[in-house]
């Protein structure tokens, strides 16, 4: 069993209509910016829909050689595979932008925020799910029907863009807060609570499909060794889930001890079936030397690392682990977990960050 939390670092969606007949993508954070005439993408309807799943339309159409992986070209696929499939016969004229607080290629699921993102603007301009921003609603999420129709379409996004994805990135895009993961199944957590973070990004690339075989290499090689291993994570991950569970009817710092213990021994059998990296070694040393505790999210192998972060812990401790951590090369944020799912915001509403990035464009 695994957990997946919301992360509180948010990927912003602008849609609005085109007076010339024209498609606009907009994707800053990668430098993408291309446009298509509305007739050009009229003219791919009758055989994108005889064969939905067939990328090659998309990808002659676009340009995209064949085998191509790189971010952009994942991306430009995605989002012409969202627009015909949701607006169908009738194609807007629409100018989209997408920028995102999450960093690319990093484990954070970026992709799935991405088309999370999509599939609820998209959803709402064409009327196939209500505006909550309309005068009358309440809030500014949709309905539970909705939000499932949005996480369908996103799961068909990263397929497009990872092959055979789990959807556990695209329900906690759209859900929020916390999730669980076992055997495929995936099941929402009803309440948890916002718990504040460092989250480091090592900036070392890794490979998931290369992590997962080592694992089961080492599972085969020594079936008695890494079998008690992987059960004692599956009873960590449900530890720490009851622990979140009587956090939310209030919290102590006993909850905190707890959870900080269970980082510590979750991030000691992780390396010890293989997923480790000394970039995160790093990061757990750093961190350790201040009274923190560490651990590799994701896939590990690289990639990021979560801290957990007390209510009362120092801010001047934190700089400090900020500032060593950047002079390593790694890259900071402080932010939270336990985060509010896909929804609508005013613009007054956003993040002076991403209101300065949407004012540039």
């Amino acid at each position: 069993m695994a957990l997946a939390v919301g992360l509180n670092l948010r990927t912003f969606i602008r849609i609005r209509p085109c007076k010339d007949d024209t498609v606009l993508i907009n994707l800053p954070n990668i430098g993408t910016k291309l446009s298509w005439d509305v007739s050009q993408l009229q003219s791919l309807l009758p055989s994108f829909q005889d064969d939905p799943q067939n990328m090659e339309i998309l990808k002659n159409f676009a340009g995209l050689t064949d085998g191509c992986k790189d971010t952009e070209s994942l991306a430009v696929l995605a989002f012409l595979y969202l627009y015909l499939s949701i607006f169908g016969r009738d194609l807007p004229s629409v100018d989209v932008v997408v920028w995102s607080q999450l960093p690319t290629g990093a484990g954070l699921g970026s992709s799935a925020a991405y088309c999370v993102c999509l599939a609820a603007a998209m959803l709402t301009y064409c009327g196939r799910i209500a505006d909550p921003m309309r005068e009358e609603a309440k809030t500014s999420r949709w309905s539970q029907t909705e939000l499932d129709l949005i996480n369908q379409w996103a799961f068909q996004g990263e397929k497009v863009i990872h092959g055979n994805p789990s959807g556990v990135d695209n329900a906690v895009g759209t859900w929020g807060g916390a999730l669980q993961y076992q055997s495929g199944r995936i099941t929402p957590i009803e309440r948890v609570p916002m718990l504040h973070i460092l989250l480091t990004n090592t900036k070392v690339p890794r490979s998931t499909k290369v992590l997962v075989a080592g694992v089961k290499e080492k599972l085969l090689k020594f079936p008695d060794i890494i079998e008690p291993v992987l059960s004692s994570i599956h009873a960590i991950s449900q530890e720490c889930q009851r622990v979140l569970k009587e956090m939310t009817a209030g919290l102590s710092m006993d909850h905190y001890s707890v959870l900080e213990e269970l980082i510590d021994i979750n991030q000691h059998h992780l390396n010890v079936i293989g997923v480790g990296h000394p970039s995160l070694n790093t990061i757990c040393r750093v961190t350790a030397e201040r009274g923190l505790h560490s651990k590799l999210t994701g896939a590990g192998g690289g990639g990021c690392a979560v801290t957990l972060l007390r209510p009362d812990t120092d801010h001047t401790v934190v700089e400090a682990v900020k500032q060593e951590l950047t002079d390593c090369g790694f890259q900071c944020w402080e932010t939270s977990i336990g985060a509010l799912g896909v929804s609508v915001h005013l613009p007054s509403s956003l993040t002076e960050d991403a209101r300065e990035a949407f004012s540039n464009l």
